[in-house]
């Protein structure tokens, strides 16, 4: 499990759960999580053409992936952001359907770009995911204050020169990029439990950003780590794992906030209880 080849799974899967934990956190505080499964099953397409051009995947991912987002961002400025999100992505997945209708040899790796391959991360393509997820980490440190006053304070941010749509439009793009370097790893369809799961789990524990991000962070990581370990020993896909992890986290979380809503209720009724008791004492 800790081969020389494996090696390129578990430092690929590292940085792709790294990066999908911020970039869920930013996702659910801005209420994009529609856009976080849009991007990643549209941009499909695109590595379905690039694979059909005989060209490396992760071209076509970040090519559809980065289109798609600049659509949604464009298309949002002129209607709702449910709608903007809609349409690209069933354009990008009715190209992928032609594309894929183009091919005769394409079954392997379709199923691949839909669930993953984790066991299959070559070592010509760890780079590139480390390389985007550097690029991805260093964007999200600058966009970090714009992203928080956007989304706590809109009407302040306008007035200090942060347009919320220009700051949402670059948040979609590096988004994009998360999506190129995560489908290969989880897959298009299940990338959404790796980016939402976590984070929607870290903000039901803390309110506190920083907090809430390094929350979603370690939970992304354990998720893609333990998934591993266990995809190894049993030969399911480590999306199921991840995605049944993710679900598992956030009602995890759930619970934890209704158990910590009780407690000053609990406090006030033993409070109450105590005193009354000693009323009743003291009459005595």
């Amino acid at each position: 499990m800790f081969s020389s080849l494996m090696m390129h799974t578990w430092i690929a899967a590292s940085v792709a759960a790294v990066i999908a934990g911020v970039t869920g956190f930013f996702a659910v505080l801005h209420g994009s999580t529609f856009a976080a499964h849009a991007i990643p099953n549209g941009s499909f397409a695109g590595a379905a053409g690039a694979t059909l051009l005989g060209l490396n995947p992760i071209i076509g991912l970040a090519a559809f992936s980065t289109a798609g987002a600049v659509g949604i961002a464009v298309l949002g400025r002129r209607t709702r952001q449910d709608v903007a999100t809609a349409l690209p992505f069933v354009l990008m997945l009715g190209t992928g359907a032609l594309f894929i209708s183009w091919s005769t040899e394409y079954a392997q790796e379709a199923y691949s770009l839909l669930f993953g391959e984790t066991f299959g991360v070559s070592s010509d393509q760890v780079l590139p995911i480390v390389g985007i997820g550097a690029a991805c980490a260093l964007l999200f440190a600058v966009l970090f204050r714009p992203l928080m006053m956007t989304s706590a304070l809109p009407e302040v941010a306008a007035a200090r020169g942060l347009p919320p749509a220009r700051v949402e439009l670059a948040f979609l793009v590096v988004m994009a990029l998360a999506t190129t370097m995560t489908v290969p790893i989880v897959g298009a369809l299940l990338i959404f439990s790796l980016m939402i799961g976590p984070a929607a789990a870290a903000r039901t524990v803390t309110s506190n950003p920083v907090l809430a991000i390094g929350l979603s962070v370690v939970l992304a990581l354990v998720s893609v780590w333990v998934g591993i370990a266990v995809s190894y020993h049993t030969s399911w896909p480590l999306g199921f794992y991840v995605a049944a992890m993710g679900a598992g986290f956030y009602l995890l979380g759930r619970a934890w906030s209704w158990l910590a809503s009780r407690r000053p209720l609990w406090r006030l009724v033993s409070h109450d209880a105590r005193s009354m008791q000693t009323r009743v004492t003291r009459s005595r």
